[in-house]
């Protein structure tokens, strides 16, 4: 069989390494320039590939694609790939078809990476036998290819989701939904929602599926989805008699054996990580943990770089970065959660953000607006009535000098940006290191 892999970044590098493997022939095509660490491992690893260019006729020839979530759907290549009939699928799916392991997979517009990390700090803790992959850490392909795993906690995402065909989760959860990556999907929310929840399509009446009950776009596609598997709500709104649900300032998971614990108790904080939290603990049950040994990951956890992650407070002032925030719903939540007058520093590349969302929180919480990108100004052209101070940056350097000589004693200074990272940085990782390190300057 001879397997086609677009793109050799993590993903790309894990699923050519497990065709390889296989004994399939492998070759590998990037437009981009390939990362001197992933072009080493080819070489080292024989497998062919170019970089630079897309030779249609080696890709076309085919009998699978393997297409990183990097490259857009509506390119080119990925028409000619479907005008031809060939299988295109995402690295998880690939990767799914060369393992027997139970797999926990979780997506959702927000919280994504901290629920993933969560669950699988849990299973680590109760010494099971658990890879962490997806969209997050160590290509889920190198895993299923080099370890003997019984679980994997993957992170998915809807470009992942995209390409799956008979991708089977034994837990999938949906953790929320908000408009984001609405270029991708005809600027058309449902059709976004609808990807996110291909995660359950092959399950089967033994699996289950953890939804957010408070989420409203979710409640109304499960009205029109036929799906299989157990359905298993979570809520911070209302009791539920099977699931998830806060009462009484403690998260409470209803089943065959009840979880209760304390709100204070838990390692992350902020409403929005009381619902992932839950969900998590949900899944944990699922696995059959203990009550004990979920308290005891809840309590231990430590949260996720680049999400509300406190770098400093200098002169009295605390500095966030929460890099990761790259739609309006997960800077809602990072918003919702500031206690003191708040510097908020948004900007970057517009992914049809609609800001009236965040419009109370910021008249409420905010006391200067730093914009920080090379086109400001739909942000600054929406907030310039709502708030005292307005400031147009395009340097991370500028931005924190701004924000420091605007912060009094007991001000936060929050990165939380609303948009993607591409005009001035090569990733919300980058955005986020490049943060913590223009802060601790001196």
């Amino acid at each position: 069989m001879k397997i086609v892999v677009l793109g050799a970044g993590e993903s790309g590098f894990g699923a050519a390494y497990l065709a390889k493997k296989k004994g399939m022939r492998v070759f590998v095509s990037d437009k981009g320039y390939i990362k001197e660490q992933y072009k080493q491992l080819l070489i080292d690893h024989d497998i062919e590939f170019e970089e630079g260019q897309h030779t249609e006729e080696k890709i076309l020839s085919a009998d699978w694609v393997v297409k990183s979530p990097g490259i857009p759907k509506k390119a080119n290549i990925v028409a000619q790939i479907h005008q031809k009939g060939i299988r295109l699928s995402s690295e998880i799916e690939f990767a799914s078809e060369f393992t027997n392991a139970k797999i926990i997979a979780i997506t959702g517009s927000n919280g994504k990476t901290t629920t993933t990390s969560l669950i699988y700090h849990i299973l680590k803790n109760n010494n099971m036998n658990v890879g962490l992959g997806g969209n997050i850490g160590k290509s889920f392909a190198k895993q299923v290819a080099d370890e003997n795993y019984d679980y994997y906690v993957l992170e998915v995402s809807s470009f992942q989701l995209d390409d799956i065909q008979n991708f089977r989760p034994y837990i999938s959860l949906l953790l929320n939904l908000s408009q984001d990556h609405l270029d991708q999907y005809n600027y058309n929310y449902e059709e976004y929602a609808l990807a996110k929840f291909r995660i359950a399509e092959n399950q089967e009446n033994d699996d289950f599926f953890i939804y957010n009950k408070d989420d409203q776009m979710s409640q109304k596609i499960l009205k029109e989805l036929d799906l299989r598997a157990n359905k298993i709500p979570f809520s911070i709104k209302e009791k539920i008699n099977f699931g998830g649900y806060v009462e009484q300032e403690e998260i409470v998971v209803k089943g065959t054996e009840d979880f209760k614990m304390k709100i204070k108790d838990l390692a992350l904080m902020g409403s929005h990580n009381v619902a992932n939290s839950l969900a998590a603990s949900i899944a944990g049950k699922l696995l059959n943990i203990s009550n004990e040994s979920i308290r005891q990951s809840l309590m231990t956890f430590q949260a996720v770089e680049h999400r509300l992650e406190e770098v400093a407070v200098i002169n009295g002032v605390k500095f966030i970065n929460d890099s990761k925030a790259t739609n309006v719903n997960a800077t809602y939540y990072a918003l919702e959660s500031m206690k003191t007058p708040t510097i908020w520093i948004v900007g970057g590349v517009d992914k049809g953000n609609d800001y009236s969302e965040i419009e109370d929180l910021v008249r409420k919480k905010v006391k200067a607006v730093v914009c920080l990108g090379i086109d400001n100004s739909k942000i600054i052209a929406f907030f310039k009535d709502k708030v005292e101070q307005l400031y147009d940056t395009s340097s991370m350097e500028e931005a924190i000098e701004v924000s420091k000589s605007v912060a009094k004693e007991e001000d936060t200074v929050l990165l939380s940006p609303c948009c993607a990272s591409f005009d001035l940085f090569k990733n919300y990782e980058d955005r986020g290191k490049i943060f913590k390190k223009t802060v601790l300057k001196k």
